[in-house]
């Protein structure tokens, strides 16, 4: 399909005390109702200001005696930029993926989380910790994929498909959430679908058509996909890829499946953010091109240090890219709106209890499904017992 370049609607910034020239504006896969087309949709992102050496240090340590103050942990995903997650470590946060740093924030004695991510992110994270504060560096902090897939459309999308089973991805609202039968990250995608298909099930999947097309042809699903698409991984190119590669033939090409399918295909690993800081530190391979959110690149150099990590490229000499490799609303995440929202309780995630009741369904069907599978493929240590957990498995 293809997308008409005319933008369909602005989310327009309303922050008086703020210069308007430090806004960029964004275009963004804006599916309709049919679920078969889309328009383009444009949001903005505020750009963060650059703060002296001297003012960082000032903040980074306000920010420690807040959260001993607020009685709050910091909870930062892998794209946001590497200061903040390095301070998340450091005062015993989490750095993670959306749905871990939910379970984090879920099982920590803390009685306010700090979110470092985008607004879905805070959402999920208040769906699993309905008695705790969950706060925000900044709540206009979003993501193209939950701006492309409004609550109306969507709904009116399953209301045309009643027959399907509607999976959902994490990037979305607690709202869209709240309308799915299953929520699923990247890493448990292909297996949970993979169950649902040999149920018989028909899916419907949104937001994201790379992820869903991927998930498809590894499962052979009947899927019918939500028209959507991430920001920074529909950037990548796959004949710039087959340039860099050309230039640096012994490396390994780690993936994120929400790149389009001629990414995917040049990839020796395709998988999900902790999924590739796995491959990276398993593989034997000193250098790695590498098609995600460059914020990754911070985790990965900690996790396999000595190892080389370039990043996929974007854009072509003669053309520009959006995002550059970089989520422009996870840059919105920085010291001074972190040491804010701590200061003045700003940036709370606020949710109706019966809208987080409903949108926590679809969650906890993932997690317990992820919890059985863990269960069946956790050796006892008896050989006897455990010969069915390799049964399918080839000589090493």
């Amino acid at each position: 399909f293809f997308c008409s370049k005319n933008a369909q609607y602005e989310h327009k910034w309303t922050d008086d005390r703020m210069n308007p020239t430090l806004l960029r504006t964004f275009d963004f896969d804006s599916p309709t109702a049919a679920g078969g087309s889309c328009s383009v949709g444009q949001a903005w992102a505020k750009v963060p200001e650059d703060l002296p050496g001297q003012r960082r240090d000032e903040l980074k340590a306000r920010i420690r005696t807040l959260l001993r103050r607020e009685n709050a942990v910091l909870v930062a995903h892998y794209y946001v930029d590497a200061e903040l997650q390095e301070l998340a470590d450091e005062t015993g946060g989490c750095v993670a993926d959306s749905l871990e740093m939910a379970r984090f924030g879920r099982d920590h004695a803390a009685s306010t989380l700090v979110v470092a991510g985008v607004r879905f992110m805070g959402e999920t994270a208040k769906i699993l910790s309905p008695g705790k504060r969950v706060l925000m560096p900044d709540l206009d902090a979003t993501c193209s994929l939950d701006l492309g897939c409004p609550l109306d459309a969507f709904s009116a999308f399953c209301d045309a498909h009643p027959d399907r089973t509607v999976v959902v991805y994490a990037n979305t609202s607690a709202a869209v959430k709240a309308r799915a039968d299953w929520a699923v990250t990247s890493a448990i995608a292909l297996d949970i679908v993979a169950d649902l298909h040999a149920r018989g099930e028909k899916i419907l999947w949104a937001p994201d058509r790379h992820l869903g097309a991927y998930v498809q042809s590894q499962t052979g699903a009947d899927m019918l996909l939500w028209q959507g698409s991430c920001l920074v991984h529909d950037e990548f190119k796959g004949m710039e890829l087959e340039l860099l590669r050309a230039e640096y033939p012994q490396a390994k090409v780690l993936v994120h499946p929400e790149s389009p399918p001629a990414v995917v295909a040049q990839a020796d690993v395709v998988g999900s953010t902790s999924q590739m800081i796995k491959a990276a530190c398993e593989l034997d391979a000193t250098h790695f091109i590498v098609a995600t959110d460059q914020g990754l690149l911070y985790k990965m150099r900690l996790a396999a240090p000595g190892k080389v990590f370039i990043a996929a490229p974007t854009a072509g000499g003669s053309a520009t890219c959006k995002s550059c490799a970089h989520c422009p609303w996870m840059a919105m995440n920085g010291l001074e709106n972190l040491a804010g929202c701590l200061e003045r309780g700003a940036g709370e995630i606020l949710l109706d209890p019966a809208l987080g009741r409903q949108a926590r369904r679809p969650i906890d069907r993932m997690l317990d499904f992820a919890a059985r599978r863990d269960r069946r493929v956790k050796a006892s240590g008896d050989l006897a017992r455990d010969a069915a957990l390799f049964s399918a498995v080839g000589p090493a």
